[in-house]
């Protein structure tokens, strides 16, 4: 699947920068090209500037509001966020018809941080334009959930999580979660601990993108997994988790030809074991039989995979999610390891969800007393000084 990747905001530039990173691996390692456009949209100049990926002309690091903010960002306020985007939504557009290679994209996709405000405001504004202009491409949402210290301690965040939430989930196809918390490294610095995230929410596309992209023949699976699949199994909100199993580092060809019964069972094992790991490392906190829609993608040395990996690893997602309709499919790549991708979609319920919706709920009704009563006050001091002079006058 080629995607056009919309970064939006200082969270969603810095994640669309490593598609950007993403798309140059693709072509060194399998000669396929999963993102022929990147674009990052901010208001905030030096955000744009430390982009190491995108390319660094104006069409593709876009900057947004200058008159208003003067390149330094709305201060998460995602009001003016969305009046910015709305103004200046045009040079988005603009940008997606300079690519000469724009109409061989399959969808969009568009990437914000939740709780700021130039993301979480401009990215339903620009997902009603894209599909008001395009209307036969399906639109995804990669929307990052705060820190839990910031749902805890910064209100305004978590007002900003609920409407970008609501607001997004009425325009586009399907919203990708990730919950930045799920990636937490505690013993790492703040800008490693903040990149390799950013590096995380991105790698579980690579093989999905990869695999309908590949030009080689012997990277061509027996079930390929391509765009048809992923449009069908994109639905409402949606996790996605990568998992790995590594293989041995070496070994004999006879030793490959002629198993030990142990390591025959074991090769079998070994797509469950990667599927574990997935479960384990989805995007978002969710139940999976909650899933109306699931797919999968075993990836790995086209020797180590199977028939019986293949089943193994599609009865435990059926056991996993009884309800969803399940595709998947296997892609033969030169690596030592067994990976699997792991997406479900149309789920009908996400806890993290209900809490951003009661707690925004909650802040918008007192913060609406609590503005009351600063006026109030204003207005009462101002009126003890009435009958004082006015200097300079």
């Amino acid at each position: 699947m080629k995607l056009v990747v919309i970064g939006l905001g200082q969270c969603g530039c810095r994640i669309a920068d490593h598609f950007a990173r993403l798309n140059l691996k693709a072509h060194s390692e399998r000669k396929a090209t999963i993102a022929p456009d990147v674009i990052a949209m901010n208001s905030d100049q030096a955000d744009l500037t430390g982009l190491k990926y995108i390319k660094k002309d104006y069409m593709h690091r876009i900057l947004i509001g200058l008159r208003q903010t003067l390149g330094h960002g709305v201060g998460k306020i995602n009001e003016l966020g969305a009046q910015l985007a709305r103004e200046d939504g045009d040079k988005v557009m603009d940008a997606i018809k300079a690519e000469p290679r724009f109409y061989e994209t399959h969808a969009f996709l568009l990437i914000a941080g939740a709780a700021g405000g130039t993301g979480s405001g401009s990215l339903p504004v620009i997902a009603k334009m894209l599909k008001e202009r395009y209307f036969g491409k399906p639109i995804y949402a990669l929307i990052v959930l705060p820190f839990e210290h910031e749902q805890f301690t910064e209100t305004r965040s978590v007002y900003n999580t609920a409407t970008c939430l609501k607001s997004t989930y009425d325009i586009v196809d399907a919203v990708f979660l990730a919950d930045n918390q799920r990636y937490v490294r505690k013993d790492a610095s703040l800008v490693n601990n903040i990149e390799k995230i950013n590096k995380q929410v991105a790698e579980p596309f690579y093989d999905l993108m990869c695999a309908g992209e590949v030009t080689k023949g012997k990277h061509v699976g027996s079930r390929t997994v391509d765009a048809g699949d992923l449009a069908a199994s994109l639905e409402g909100w949606t996790a996605i988790g990568f998992g790995r199993t590594e293989l041995p580092s070496f070994r004999f060809p006879w030793e490959i030809r002629k198993k030990h019964f142990r390591e025959k069972a074991l090769e079998s094992f070994r797509g469950t074991q990667a599927l574990d790991a997935t479960v384990g490392d989805l995007s978002i906190t969710c139940n999976p039989q909650d899933a109306n829609k699931a797919m999968y993608l075993i990836c790995g040395p086209a020797k180590e995979m199977n028939m019986d990996m293949v089943k193994s690893v599609s009865d435990y997602i059926k056991n996993l999610s009884p309800k969803a309709t399940i595709r998947g499919g296997d892609f033969p790549g030169e690596k030592q390891s067994i990976d699997v991708t792991l997406i479900l979609s149309q789920l009908s319920f996400v806890p993290k969800i209900k809490e951003y919706y009661e707690q925004a709920t909650e802040y918008a009704q007192a913060h609406k007393g609590q503005l009351e009563e600063v006026y109030r006050r204003i207005d009462s001091l101002a009126e003890l000084s009435k009958e004082l002079p006015t200097l300079g006058q």
